[in-house]
């Protein structure tokens, strides 16, 4: 038993964490100005002479922005954990019938009450974190939210910084990438991500030690 949750867990952590990464690199594709900043701030307070570390990312807080409104627009457990309330209750004002258990994470960080213009990918909206509990929880919230959460941000955004600091990357065409949501539990894109992909010549010394 033990093996197999271990099995289950690494499994589901690194399929989220990679499918994350193909959603914020796809958004940074159709946003060529925020995928600018990124790499300033990483250019700035990393450099060419080494990769981005996990100590580093204190010192990159858009990079971290970018993530956050990442899984605010794709979440990857979008409708989370289903739990269910025991007994009916009142919550925020709301009658809560025994029973109910639906969570819709993803309707909730689309919600024109929540969000100024909720569809729009907007990383600076979390350069401030106040008052997001509630409206923002993309790995569940309270005593029985993910116990991943902090290893899969850790993850993800040191993999997104170190791909914009090693890589040019670029749409295939004119078109902007399709951000369809296809079917499975972490909400992969319809369509894999393609891109012109090349080493910046920048860190051409330090891809060549890896």
């Amino acid at each position: 038993m033990a093996n197999y949750l271990f099995v289950d867990t690494t499994t589901r952590g690194t399929d989220s964490s990679s499918g994350t990464v193909e959603w914020a690199m796809s958004l940074l594709l159709n946003h060529p100005e925020v995928l600018k900043r990124a790499r300033a701030e990483i250019d700035e307070h990393i450099g060419h002479e080494r990769l981005v570390e996990e100590t580093d990312l204190p010192k990159l807080p858009y990079i971290q922005c970018i993530v956050h409104e990442t899984l605010r627009l794709f979440p990857v457990a979008p409708l989370l954990v289903p739990h269910e309330s025991s007994e009916d209750c009142t919550i925020g004002g709301f009658h809560v019938s025994r029973g109910t258990m639906v969570v819709n994470a993803w309707a909730i960080h689309r919600d024109p009450q929540l969000w100024d213009e909720p569809l729009s990918f907007k990383p600076e909206r979390f350069e401030k974190m106040d008052n997001m509990k509630f409206k923002y929880i993309p790995f569940g919230t309270g005593r029985r939210n993910c116990p991943g959460a902090g290893l899969a941000n850790k993850v993800v955004t040191s993999t997104l910084a170190s791909l914009i600091q090693c890589f040019e990357r670029e749409r295939v065409g004119e078109e902007m990438v399709e951000l369809i949501e296809g079917k499975g539990l972490s909400m992969p894109k319809n369509k894999p991500l393609e891109a012109m992909c090349k080493a910046r010549q920048e860190m051409s010394d330090v891809l060549k030690e890896l």
